[in-house]
């Protein structure tokens, strides 16, 4: 088994290891998957050297925000997967779903204290950068987290990219070092360890692990617990077996014609990977592998002309290489942000031509201004806008194209850009699967000219921001029938 890369690995505090603790404690909190994940191989690394059972606590609290019947139902589907997969193994997995708010609380820490150290995901947004920096120095013993977000690991960046051609110049340059780096397809797969039995009757009566049985049935359950059951669970399953699944579809039936269907609201012909994503249900060093083995592609068919440009550069299709920019350029580009700009979800890290400009066309008139209230319920005068929003609050999603579209609306339908900032936030985070994740503020932030640049004409409130229309989109794209289905 090969060692994690140095340049993923991070201490979160400054404690030692306890030699005489009875396990290592992974404690999954982003990369929720027993596979092509660098922390649990990391974790593995730790229990052969110090030769000690390994623990893998994935826990899910009621207290974050924008907890709800969708994101809970998706993690434990994750979950159920899983416990599945820990079955035979010589790994200790333990599932944990808190039952009211604060009863999880102290979970960690007592197991901090059986433990020899712990080791954790290193996840730059939402509430995990917080809650590590917080929680670390009261920990007993020494706790790293783990980069596992992307091919490049983020601390190789070093400063914070504004553009995704500079940043895909870099990583042309830069990534061809990492593409063989990967983590393990199996690390639990004939994996030599001593099991750990069992844990303290302390622990197990005041947090006891979920039962398989209501992983797997959780729906009533979930009526019980203190989450906002008016935003639905969706249709579609979360876990690792589901996004396996729709690897599979993607790369044998939507790939090849990818690059021509993509931005098509009627047609299935994105990967649907995002939420997967997002919970770490699959990471990218797995769909770049699949790909790379349906493209017959290795290294050598890099191109040496490396000068940030979207096409020719990996030596691959087209259409591959389309969405490989996607999963790679714009989603580390993402994580990029997060990781550089604590300030990532803020007015104030667009740049500083958009602010500017924004500033100076705040108060054009807006032949229509909405509420928040009337952006939820989907209460516009465009069809097309109204459709996008029931999308996402019915699915968790907004087709990829359509979700700038509706961004820009907000902007200008809202009395100030900052007013609109918080409307997107909010409506995007408390409804879409993979909202409060790096690659969704992109998206967010990109239709106030984040990544972008300044646009001519000078138009009322967008200023040099880039405009979009619904009578234009609907010019390039077929959305009758996308407006019919969401009406």
């Amino acid at each position: 088994m090969r060692p994690v890369p140095e340049t993923r690995i991070n201490k979160v505090n400054s404690k030692g290891i306890n030699p005489d603790g009875g396990f290592i404690l992974y404690w999954m909190t982003a990369n929720r998957r027993l596979k092509w994940n660098y922390s649990l191989d990391r974790a593995i690394e730790w229990a052969q050297k110090l030769a000690k059972p390994l623990m893998v606590l994935e826990a899910i609290d009621c207290n974050y925000e924008w907890a709800c019947d969708r994101f809970h139902g998706f993690i434990i589907n994750g979950m159920r997967d899983n416990f599945r997969e820990a079955q035979g193994k010589n790994i200790f997995y333990y599932p944990y779903v808190e039952p009211a708010k604060g009863k999880g609380r102290g979970l960690v820490m007592e197991l901090a204290k059986h433990a020899c150290l712990i080791i954790t995901d290193d996840f730059p947004a939402f509430f995990i950068p917080a809650m590590l920096k917080k929680i670390s120095e009261r920990l007993p013993v020494l706790i790293e987290k783990v980069d596992s977000n992307g091919l490049l690991p983020m601390s190789m960046a070093e400063r914070e990219f504004t553009t995704a051609y500079s940043f895909r110049r870099f990583l042309q340059k830069t990534l061809p070092d990492y593409l063989v780096d990967l983590p393990q397809a199996s690390p639990l797969k004939n994996l030599r360890l001593e099991k750990l039995k069992s844990l303290p009757k302390d622990i197990t009566g005041k947090w006891p692990p979920a039962p398989f049985k209501f992983l797997e049935n959780y729906s009533g359950a979930l009526t019980k617990l203190p989450v906002d059951h008016n935003i639905k669970a969706v249709d579609k399953a979360g876990g690792s077996f589901n996004a396996n699944r729709l690897l599979d579809i993607f790369i044998n039936e939507k790939l090849s014609s990818y690059d021509e269907k993509r931005n098509e609201p009627c047609e299935d012909a994105t990967s649907n990977l995002s939420p997967y994503l997002h919970f770490g249900h699959i990471n990218s060093h797995e769909i770049f592998y699949r790909i790379q083995e349906a493209q017959e592609w290795h290294p050598g068919k890099l191109s040496d002309y490396a000068r940030g440009q979207k096409e020719g550069w990996w030596g691959m299709g087209k259409s591959a290489e389309a969405f490989l920019d996607q999963l790679i350029t714009w989603r580390e580009l993402g994580f990029n942000m997060c990781r550089y700009n604590r300030d990532y979800d803020k007015f104030k890290s667009l740049p500083r031509w958009a602010m500017e400009t924004l500033k100076i066309h705040e108060m054009d008139n807006r032949e229509y201004i909405y509420s928040e209230e009337e952006f939820e319920n989907g209460q516009t005068h465009d069809p097309l806008w109204n459709a996008a929003q029931v999308q996402l609050v019915r699915e968790g999603k907004i087709h990829n194209y359509l979700r700038m579209l509706w961004g820009k609306k907000i902007l200008e339908w809202s009395p100030t850009p900052e007013r609109a900032l918080e409307i997107m936030i909010y409506l995007n985070n408390k409804y879409a699967l993979d909202g409060r994740d790096p690659n969704s503020y992109s998206g967010i932030f990109w239709t106030l000219g984040r990544y972008d640049r300044a646009w001519g004409p000078e138009r009322e409130i967008f200023g040099k921001v880039r405009y979009m229309s619904s009578a234009n989109t609907s010019r390039k794209v077929r959305v009758a029938g996308y407006i019919k289905r969401y009406s």
